[in-house]
């Protein structure tokens, strides 16, 4: 199974997110917005540490490994402002960054990773990057629609709002030819 652990945003946070990646949407226009796959708004979360493929047996184990309470404080967690990875060449994958709360997301993926990390679970390698991603885009874009695309992310105002988190969720994804469905297998409390 396929499994991560993220920060889920209030409902209201996703839906506010959702209205900025809609207006987003419309400056980018039809002709680019149709080789975009935008999240529904349901699957918005942060991702703080990602597992990848992993069997039933180290499932238990990840499940065992994140109880109980996470030593990281809940924090407000504020999401304003759109980006794209990577930030130059051809954008994948296009997001809302963190205005508050960084620190404590950074804290959560040190916090998670030491606890899977003696069980064999190894960090990718990467500095933590805290985002929300909107969508991922299927065909990059090149020459002036690539331009374009860029200056769409740069331009558009977009502040989300704020939420209190409280704790992380490990979840399960599964893919179905209409995208990707999250299941929550742990809500693991903050202190």
């Amino acid at each position: 199974m396929r499994l991560f652990v993220a920060a889920e945003p209030s409902d209201e946070l996703k839906a506010s997110a959702g209205s900025c990646a809609e207006r987003l949407r419309h400056r980018v226009g039809a002709t680019q917005a149709a080789e975009i796959r935008w999240v529904p708004v349901e699957n918005m979360h942060l991702t703080v540490w990602f597992l990848g493929e992993v069997s039933d047996a180290r499932a238990a184990v990840v499940l065992d490994a994140l109880h109980p309470v996470l030593d990281v404080p809940a924090f407000d967690l504020h999401i304003a402002g759109f980006g794209a990875f990577p930030p130059s060449g051809p954008p994948r994958v296009l997001w809302m960054g963190v205005s508050e709360g960084l620190g404590e997301l950074a804290l959560g993926h040190e916090a998670v990773g030491a606890r899977l990390q003696p069980w064999g679970f190894p960090t990718d390698g990467r500095a933590y990057s805290a985002h929300l991603t909107i969508a991922r885009v299927k065909e990059p874009p090149h020459g002036a629609a690539r331009a374009a695309l860029r200056d769409a992310v740069s331009l558009e105002p977009a502040d989300a709002g704020s939420c209190r988190i409280q704790e992380l969720t490990l979840f399960r994804s599964r893919t179905s030819p209409r995208g990707a469905v999250y299941e929550r297998l742990l809500r693991v409390p903050l202190r």
